[in-house]
């Protein structure tokens, strides 16, 4: 069956899209964030991970989406965002609610409580217990504690 070029020329440009969309880089970050985690001791950073976001069931919009995203981990902060656009940020000064639990190599970071409630899950790129005890470190630090 041939294809007429309008339709090879749709196909292809698709296709382009399809490839470039999921290629898509998440990790850059401005000079200035980059500087400010570095100073704070990057404990670990991993760049373009699938995320799950999962909202609790009883909500409105309950159920669960995948997203690419980044993350890194300091003594201070954890910072979960798409090229330095923050998804969740927990800082010392952060007075939300956070918890982070380990379920085999998965890592689950809860945010928010009640209807606002939001729970990233994601499998690091290295063993799942470092990264639960850093980020409960810096929850512990957080003001909602």
């Amino acid at each position: 069956m041939k294809l007429p070029s309008i339709a090879k020329l749709l196909l292809s440009l698709t296709l382009a899209l399809l490839v470039t969309s999921c290629a898509r880089h998440t990790g850059k970050l401005s000079p200035e964030q980059e500087a400010r985690f570095a100073k704070e001791g990057i404990l670990h950073r991993a760049d373009d991970l699938t995320f799950r976001r999962t909202i609790p069931a009883g909500q409105r919009d309950s159920g669960w989406t995948d997203q690419r995203a980044s993350i890194v981990v300091t003594h201070e902060s954890v910072f979960l965002h798409v090229n330095g656009q923050p998804l969740v940020e927990i800082t010392p000064r952060s007075t939300g609610f956070y918890e982070v639990h380990r379920d085999r190599d998965r890592v689950s970071l809860r945010a928010g409580s009640g209807k606002s409630a939001a729970i990233w899950s994601f499998h690091p790129p290295d063993d799942a217990d470092p990264w639960t005890v850093d980020i409960r470190a810096v929850i512990r630090k957080a003001k909602a504690r």
